[in-house]
């Protein structure tokens, strides 16, 4: 289990307690995205439950094969041949998303700053890697996404677990459900908890100091750690890497949003942003807030 998924699971621990209730919650519990995940379901029988939970499991794997960065996927193809013909909805729609976070954040949110990250990770000389990086030069359409440089390379390490999120979140909505608890790295508050308070969220450091809690009704939580996990010889470096340069300026940030990939990709690029910034960043994304900075 990495730093930052601890953070996450911190941060679920105070959401379950559900009143007495003729229909006890279902809880289904997995792994997506590399993490382990959980989802609480309110107001379904056995039957019903163990229904959803298959599909849930079908859209995480489904997610799995586009977004895996170990996997085989459509990013790992993109990764290793620089082209993807004809990607899915689902890519285009990330793509998108991702894009805009970059533009909002000045660059502070930018996949490309995969091969920097690996250089790190390996003790290898960054400078080579520093010329790869570039949002401008990952050019999208709906007939192909390319990459314009040899040897580019992409992660939406910090955005696509807020997407499976908000995926489960649509899957589960259709089928009726309301009330639901979703945990796939970052987590969603879907209508209320048993007893008809919010579903709370203690959001805490990894040491386990709690430093926010917050109410999450039809709502995503996302919270990133920039020392989460330490990369690097002797595990001198925090994971979430500025591709512009800057070290990372606080421990924690955490993100209410409408949707958790948003919360997601905010969270991990105002871990390397300063107050003002993060403030011109919110203003563009209606409903987005700021649930801690540390």
């Amino acid at each position: 289990m990495t730093r930052r998924r601890f953070l996450t699971i911190v941060a679920a621990a105070a959401a379950i307690r559900p009143a007495r209730a003729a229909t006890p919650p279902r809880e289904w519990r997995g792994r997506a995205l590399g993490a382990e995940a959980r989802i609480v379901l309110l107001g379904a029988d056995g039957i019903a439950a163990r229904r959803l939970f298959r599909r849930i499991e079908g859209e995480l794997a489904r997610i799995e094969r586009h977004f895996s960065l170990y996997a085989a996927s459509s990013l790992t193809r993109l990764n290793r041949t620089g082209r993807l013909a004809f990607p899915a909805p689902d890519v285009l729609a990330l793509f998108d998303l991702a894009g805009k976070v970059h533009a909002a954040t000045d660059g502070a949110f930018d996949p490309t700053v995969q091969p920097l990250w690996r250089a790190l990770a390996e003790g290898r000389d960054p400078a080579p890697a520093r010329g790869l990086i570039g949002w401008r030069n990952v050019q999208v359409a709906p007939e192909e996404i390319r990459l314009a440089r040899p040897g580019m390379a992409l992660t939406f390490n910090g955005i696509a677990q807020g997407f499976a999120t908000d995926r489960v979140a649509e899957l589960v909505r259709a089928a009726g459900f309301g009330n639901v608890l979703i945990d796939i790295g970052e987590i969603a508050g879907l209508g209320r908890r048993g007893d008809g308070a919010p579903w709370a969220a203690a959001i805490a450091l990894a040491d386990g100091t709690e430093v926010a809690r917050t109410g999450l009704s039809n709502v995503a939580l996302a919270v990133s750690s920039s020392g989460g996990t330490r990369i690097g010889p002797g595990g001198h470096l925090g994971h979430i890497i500025d591709a512009r340069g800057s070290p990372a300026r606080w421990r924690l940030a955490a993100v209410t949003a409408p949707s958790a990939a948003l919360a997601d990709g905010l969270s991990t690029a105002f871990c390397l942003m300063d107050r003002e910034a993060i403030a011109a960043a919110l203003k563009q994304f209606p409903g987005a807030r700021l649930a801690a900075l540390v």
